[in-house]
Parts: structure tokens; sequence; C-alpha cells
């Protein structure tokens, strides 16, 4: 994890500083940008950056911008850091390719297991053997569901639309980011197959399918209350 490089852009001295605290402890290694064009530049120059936590309102260039210019070279991980708490600022985010999106204030340590909950979906490691949220219960390796302790029948697409649901628990989905993870391939289209996928997957849930939360106009967040 010690050759892992994160990219952390603000131009707060002081926010750059609480962030690399944080990630350093994890033993990340981390960079530093004070405004868009210097992120741009750095990203450039070090293409084994592996994530970048990107705030929106900095000088010289925005961190939409920076996102834009950043997505035409590299699909690299993105976190957005800003302000506002506008879901259409969320929802443009998403547009760009931005990964997660999280408002300040936040916990440093949220922010940190949103970064490692991203890594390891984008750095290849084997799947965990099992996964459990609330009542339901995953056998990865056998592809089973158990729901309250009774198994359930899913399809393929079935499971893995609750796999990444499970392993992406409080994170607001986009339905383009679920396609391109779950389906594997860029959706251009209306949303009935994932949002069909969905209806199916809550009414086999049962009780648990309450889990799924609808973000109208956006797409989904799979929650233990």
């Amino acid at each position: 994890m010690s050759q892992i490089k994160i990219l952390v852009v603000d131009d707060e001295a002081r926010m750059r500083k609480l962030v690399r605290d944080f990630l350093v402890k994890k033993d990340y290694i981390v960079l530093e940008a004070s405004d868009g064009e210097e992120a741009v530049d750095m990203f450039v120059e070090n293409k084994e950056i592996s994530l970048i936590i990107l705030d929106v309102m900095m000088p010289k260039m925005d961190g939409w911008q920076a996102c834009k210019e950043i997505r035409a070279l590299s699909d690299v991980p993105i976190i957005m850091l800003t302000a506002k708490s506008d879901e259409r600022d969320e929802l443009l985010g998403f547009e760009l390719g931005v990964d997660e999106y999280i408002s300040k204030p936040f916990s440093p340590k949220i922010l940190t297991a949103r970064v490692e909950a991203i890594l390891r979906r984008t750095s290849g490691a084997l799947a965990e053997e099992s996964l459990s949220a609330g009542d339901i219960e995953m056998d990865i390796s056998a592809h089973t569901v158990k729901v309250k302790g009774k198994s359930i029948e899913l399809s393929y697409k079935e499971f893995e639309l609750l796999n990444y649901f499970v392993v992406n628990q409080g994170v607001a989905l986009s339905r383009e980011k679920i396609l391109n993870n779950v389906w594997n391939y860029d959706y251009f289209g209306d949303a009935r197959t994932i949002d069909t996928h969905v209806k199916k997957l809550r009414s086999k849930l049962g009780e648990c399918g309450e889990y799924i939360k609808t973000i109208w106009g956006m797409g989904y967040k799979f929650t233990v209350e």
C-alpha cells in the first residue's frame, strides 16, 4: 500500500494538511496541489497517481475544469470536495465522471474510508469471500444470498448488482456508474435496464429491499438503517 499515490487538491493549506495527515497514517504517498492548473500539471507528470481528491472552488482553474481535463487523459478515480450541498452540483460531478462527491465539512475518517473503498474497487484486488449488510448475507465464491437466514434465488446480474450496492454502502451511485461497473459498458440510452433490475432485486429481498433508496433524478443509495 505504501506505493499508492494520492493527489490532494485544495487551495486551503490547512485542509490539505488535514487530509494528508489522515492518509499518511494509512501509508499512502500524498502529493499536493493548490489549484486546478497545478493539479493537472502534476497529474501529467505523475502517471502513477492512483486517486485524486479534488476541491471545487479554487483559483486559476476550478475543480470542474480540472476534472474535465484529467478525465480527457485518464479514468483515475476522483473524489470531489465542495462546500456546497446543491444537488445540481452533485449531478454535474457524476456527469463529469466523478467517482464520489463529499460535501464540506466532512469527517476525515469517513473520507479515508471512502478512499480505501474506491481503491479496493479499482485495484483489481480479489473480492471478499463473503459480505453482509443488515439481514443480508452474501457468499461471493458460491454466488449465494441469504436474507434473514433464508436463501433466495438471484439472477447473475441481480447478484452482481446487490454485490455492488453492498460494497458501496452509503454512497450515492448514479445510474451511469452502476451500469458501467455492473454491466461493464458505457450506457447512453434510458435508465430502464437498471430500474427494472432494481425493482426485481427489491422484490426478492423482501423487507430488506428498503435498504435500496432511490435518489430521484440521479440513481440509488444502499443504506442499512
